[in-house]
């Protein structure tokens, strides 16, 4: 069930969504652990996060490519999300790993600049990779779109 990475996409704490939904916390809590919920606890939350019944019973979390988040997205940007590393799935992780590789990598190479004018060169392009990277960390948490699988049981 993905109410977790529901209720995380849309900036929500598990008392708000229990407030919205006049859910106790503890269901919230039994229902994102795993646990069976009833028809009607399940229907309130579905009201709550304006999604189907059906769309808490997914497995995973995929972009919906009809949701507002993603048509209000600029052009450029679903573009980058949908080609995300050559993944039809936007990670968020992934885009937090390259982010700070680049940052890391462009500072050695920064400071590499001090005996080769290259190693600055390739460093200060590093950099503008990471910060490029941080913008579509930011977009991707700003918009609500990002992939997130449902964790493994026993994890």
């Amino acid at each position: 069930m993905i109410l977790k990475e529901l209720r995380i996409s849309r900036h929500l704490s598990q008392e708000q969504l229990a407030q919205m939904s006049g859910l106790n916390v503890r269901t919230i809590q039994r229902i994102e652990s795993g646990k069976n919920a009833s028809l009607e606890s399940l229907k309130c939350l579905a009201s709550a996060l304006n999604v189907e019944v059906s769309t808490l019973s997914q497995e995973k979390f995929v972009i919906n490519k009809n949701s507002e988040h993603w048509k209000n997205l600029p052009l450029w940007l679903k573009v980058w999300f949908a080609f995300n590393f050559l993944q039809f799935r936007s990670r968020r992780e992934t885009a937090v790993r390259i982010e700070v590789i680049s940052h890391v990598s462009g500072f050695v190479f920064c400071c590499l600049g001090l005996v080769s004018e290259a190693a600055l060169v390739g460093g200060l392009m590093m950099l503008t990779t990471g910060y490029l990277f941080h913008l579509l960390k930011w977009q991707g948490d700003k918009y609500s779109i990002w992939f997130e699988a449902e964790p493994a049981k026993g994890s």
